[in-house]
């Protein structure tokens, strides 16, 4: 697809702009939909045919294109899981017609949110908010009788349309009670039931112990161990300290002072972890319970790295007016004006707001019409002058915008 500049699907020519990214099987390209500028953009993962002959071998990507399209057709419609725009297939693959999902194009990845707060770790509101949603989408899908069983950060993607984390990526999904994939999750992710069933099906044999939707809340509370700690734990958790007294492990964790997050009182995180990366499968905690955790009842503000990091469309803009703009009526009127023109080169704007007090005093908020337009403007915005004042573009949550609410504590 790679060398296919234009493709034909669901009745629409799209544009095919760059590579995302590519796997055994399959491979995900980022598409236009042409003749309409304000459509949003998608994502189109390919399951690409092999080049050697042989019906086993061009079986597996068709097998995997129809069980990844199970799964998201029967999950449809909940806002923490990928939303399937439709599917159909690519006549002009190199290896012959190549089976393809339209797919929503989500933003950043957890994986990459680990990479810029690498050592530090996240901040509490971006720990809280990624495990809620995925707790949610947990919820919904094992209720649905499904296992992802592939979760990791890059299986995480945040939605700047609708604020929140999505899981993608259901080709190692099964029904619970019928798993028809050998080898199950990611290394560094991979619940102790799911780590014994691999190595016995290696050794041509097969685990007396099935795997449920239990090995979904170990990978999850692995992935939130490492966004709190800001370190890769792969060695560590396949260490045989971890498998003696891993408790201990996670202690030692949150109670270090080269970990930012040690300050603030996180107890209740802790012990989330911990009901998740129980090594018995029957006793640890299921996404539903997990949810009812006192964590989730702690209101933590956002961290300016995290307005910054996760687009949404509202933009805030910093360093533009002073005191003498704000109680110059006049003044502040121009100045408003110009603003607005200056934004709108980068999309319809929907609203503004500029508070004249605390909370927010002296601060520029622009809400776009969708968040392409807003991260457009982010980008040329930010490190440009005005009033010979730099200016600092970050973005601002929508749903607290829209509830005018603006945070006190962002720095």
């Amino acid at each position: 697809m790679a060398g296919v500049p234009l493709l034909e699907a669901l009745g629409r020519l799209w544009q095919v702009q760059a590579q995302l990214g590519s796997g055994a099987s399959a491979s995900v390209f980022r598409v236009r939909c042409c003749g309409d500028p304000r459509a949003p953009l998608g994502a189109v993962k390919e399951f690409v045919p092999p080049a050697r002959p042989g019906p086993a071998a061009r079986s597996a990507p068709e097998y995997g294109f129809g069980k990844e399209r199970a799964a998201l057709e029967q999950l449809r419609g909940h806002r923490n899981i990928v939303t399937l725009y439709g599917v159909f297939t690519n006549h002009f693959s190199a290896n012959g017609p190549s089976r393809c999902l339209l797919l929503e194009l989500l933003d950043i990845s957890v994986s990459e949110l680990l990479l810029y707060s690498s050592h530090q770790g996240c901040s509490m509101w971006m720990i809280q908010h990624c495990a809620r949603d995925v707790l949610e989408a947990l919820s919904f899908l094992h209720h649905k009788g499904y296992v992802h069983a592939d979760l990791k950060p890059r299986n995480i993607l945040w939605s700047a349309e609708e604020e929140c984390f999505k899981l993608i990526d259901f080709g190692l999904s099964f029904k619970e009670g019928n798993q028809d994939v050998k080898y199950i999750q990611t290394d560094g992710y991979r619940a102790p039931e799911a780590e014994l069933q691999n190595c016995l099906a290696q050794a041509g044999l097969q685990s007396e112990t099935e795997c449920t939707s239990a090995v979904d809340l170990w990978s999850l509370g692995i992935v939130l161990l490492e966004m709190f700690s800001g370190m890769k734990l792969k060695h560590t958790v396949q260490s045989q300290e971890w498998k003696t007294n891993s408790s201990a492990i996670i202690d030692h964790i949150f109670a270090s002072e080269g970990v930012v997050n040690s300050a603030i009182p996180a107890y209740h995180l802790r012990d989330l972890i911990k009901s998740m990366l129980h090594g018995d499968q029957a006793k640890r905690a299921t996404a539903a319970k997990a949810l009812c955790s006192p964590f989730f009842s702690i209101p933590f503000a956002p961290h300016i790295e995290d307005l910054v990091m996760l687009p949404t469309p509202v933009l805030r803009l910093l360093n533009v007016l002073n005191d003498t703009s704000l109680q110059s009526e006049e003044e502040y009127e121009d100045v408003l004006e110009d603003i607005r023109e200056e934004c709108q080169k980068y999309g319809p704007v929907v609203s503004m707001l500029v508070p004249k007090e605390n909370p927010g005093k002296g601060q520029v908020f622009v809400e776009y019409a969708n968040a392409g337009d807003s991260k457009a403007a982010q980008k040329l915005l930010t490190g440009r002058t005005f009033d010979g004042k730099f200016v600092v573009a970050t973005f601002y949550p929508l749903s607290a915008y829209k509830r005018g609410y603006l945070y006190q504590t962002l720095l």
